[in-house]
């Protein structure tokens, strides 16, 4: 958006009648354990302007609004407005605070994080997405909310404009410009054709290996020699699990026709002394330049702990490629793929 059209939605933002009021902050009081900060009551938030985001450490739709997130909590601080980080799992391990610990230092999550292991914030809130932002006024009211990705500008008019209403003379009126590198970096929307997809049967679809899935019980799967896109399929003894396919023997793979810029698998090891090597393919050949973050050019990794870890991002033009990885030792819990 242009300077002059971005300064032209703010005078009108800040001379357009009242936000609407869309409730009253619940408060965190159900949290298991906070992060960064001690516990906050909602007397610690009377005349803050709060901004509470909704997250779990392995969604990548999360991680990319991250460096906004991240930035606004910097900008605004001085002026008032209080971000708060509330952590609702997806996942088993994700309840595990070390988990979470591990992925706040890493991720410079440096705001407050409620833990909602319980998700009983995310039911006061009545809550259903990852990411969700609420902005709430110091008066306690929520006059904002964005689910999902995107929305970053009416994000952050809303939150200047607030904390104008609020009694502060020094808001800057200019935005932030973010350039996110890495897993945060933006997705190619005009080339991504292919969803995210759950490994586990509960959320499945799209599974191609021959014969049916063998639910809770390990199985020997076999491969097709083709996809169609976005189908996947297992290769060697695997247990498809509800949440999660689990590898009960070395050298089993995981196939999938996808098309996208980037490959992310939500993975690890089952028991957190243990680390699982494994190595990528693309079309049957080592990614090179189009290894992921989590790979080198070889297609080479180790999935050390469970996370999300991109495996592919391609520098060219995106078509219909097979992703393929193999895992060289048992115990690897694969839960979702995602793409960017």
């Amino acid at each position: 958006m242009r300077m002059q059209t971005i300064m032209s939605f703010f005078r009108n933002l800040r001379s357009a009648g009242s936000l609407p009021v869309e409730g009253h902050l619940p408060g965190f009081d159900g949290a298991t354990g906070w992060l960064n900060s001690p516990p906050f009551s909602t007397a610690d938030l009377e005349g803050k302007v709060v901004l509470v985001d909704f997250w779990t450490y392995t969604c990548i739709n999360w991680l990319r609004t991250l460096g906004y997130v991240r930035a606004w909590a910097e900008r605004y601080a001085d002026q008032g407005l209080v971000v708060v980080g509330v952590h609702t799992p997806e996942f088993p391990f994700e309840r595990d605070i070390d988990n979470v610990r591990q992925a706040v230092k890493e991720m410079a999550v440096d705001y407050p994080v409620a833990l909602d292991s319980d998700y009983a914030i995310w039911q006061a809130f009545a809550n259903r997405f990852w990411p969700a932002v609420y902005i709430a006024d110091a008066e306690g009211r929520i006059r904002h909310h964005q689910f999902g990705e995107g929305g970053y500008t009416e994000c952050e008019m809303v939150v200047q404009r607030l904390l104008h209403e609020s009694g502060r003379d020094d808001v800057p009126h200019d935005l932030i410009s973010v350039a996110p590198t890495g897993v945060e970096a933006q997705a190619d929307w005009a080339s991504l054709r292919s969803p995210e997809t759950y490994l586990g049967y509960e959320q499945a679809r799209g599974f191609a290996s021959p014969g049916a899935a063998v639910i809770d019980q390990t199985h020997a799967y076999v491969a097709l020699d083709r996809l169609n896109l976005n189908h996947w399929a297992l290769a060697g003894d695997w247990t498809i699990q509800r949440r999660a396919s689990v590898l009960d023997r070395a050298g089993g793979r995981i196939l999938f026709r996808f098309h996208a810029r980037d490959v992310n698998l939500v993975m690890g090891p089952a028991t957190s002394a243990a680390s699982v090597p494994f190595q990528v393919l693309l079309d049957g050949e080592p990614p090179r330049n189009a290894h992921g973050l989590d790979v080198d050019g070889q297609g080479t990794g180790t999935a050390a702990r469970q996370r999300l870890y991109q495996l592919i991002r391609q520098p060219e033009a995106i078509t219909d490629r097979t992703f393929e990885i193999t895992f060289l030792a048992p115990g690897i819990e694969a839960y979702v793929f995602t793409f960017g």
